[in-house]
């Protein structure tokens, strides 16, 4: 390899490095996001609220930067093969971490209709969902930022116990709901705020998808592990 063509190859792996930089720093603003968001739906603290709304603006401009950074390698580098698979695979990554802001600012912002009610049950199930959720999305983005195919297929594997945590608390609101007329209206919100929790963990296993496929050219056999489906839950009220 002659001193030129070693250059070209270490400045591309300098720019491929800033880019999961990048990559890297908007999964951790929006981890912060989603753990304000269900701090505020857990202690009922409207403040952890707007610190997680007011973020989303950042995140959005994330995914821009990394738009911009992306277009610009495709260029003027011309990538090839691993580095293609990189390149073009940030892309994705991006939009679904977008896509988890978004749903943390949702629950960020039913969290503070919610504290406007006195609730006659303890919030254990979203504390152990959210809690799960942060866990798998915690290991996706440490996936990102090593390019690690291990990771990924952890997070994977992870995914239907997001699912039968969901499941759980569907059953558990819709029994609330069914028993005293007075919960439908927090519960309703409960019942949103799990959906866009268990949708945080799809995108987390959409990114692990991501990250084994740029990381090894290879797609993750078989179908997504997915626990009971909440579509088909039966709820049997309480005497």
């Amino acid at each position: 390899m002659t001193d030129l063509a070693e250059h070209i190859v270490k400045s591309f792996d300098l720019e491929l490095e800033r880019l999961r930089d990048l990559l890297v720093a908007m999964g951790g603003k929006v981890e912060s996001q989603v753990a304000m968001a269900t701090r505020a739906v857990v202690e009922g603290e409207p403040s952890f609220a707007v610190s997680a709304m007011e973020m989303d603006p950042s995140v959005d401009k994330l995914e821009r930067d990394v738009e911009a950074f992306v277009m610009r390698l495709l260029a003027l580098r011309q990538p090839l093969a691993g580095d293609l698979r990189q390149s073009v695979a940030a892309l994705k990554l991006s939009s679904d971490l977008e896509r988890i802001g978004d749903y943390a600012a949702n629950v960020a912002k039913r969290s503070i209709v919610l504290a406007q009610f006195t609730l006659p049950f303890k919030l254990t199930g979203i504390a152990n969902l959210s809690r799960q959720v942060q866990e798998n999305l915690k290991l996706s983005i440490d996936a990102i930022g090593a390019m690690d195919a291990e990771k990924a297929i952890q997070v994977w594997h992870s995914d239907d116990a997001v699912d039968d945590i969901y499941t759980a608390i569907f059953r558990e609101l819709i029994t609330y709901m069914m028993e005293d007329p007075r919960s439908i209206t927090p519960c309703a919100h409960l019942l949103f705020i799990a959906k866009n929790l268990e949708r945080i963990g799809d995108h987390a296993t959409n990114i692990a998808e991501t990250v084994h496929y740029a990381a090894t050219g290879n797609v993750l056999e078989g179908e997504r592990p997915k626990g009971e489906s909440s579509a088909y839950a039966l709820v049997t009220p309480t005497d």
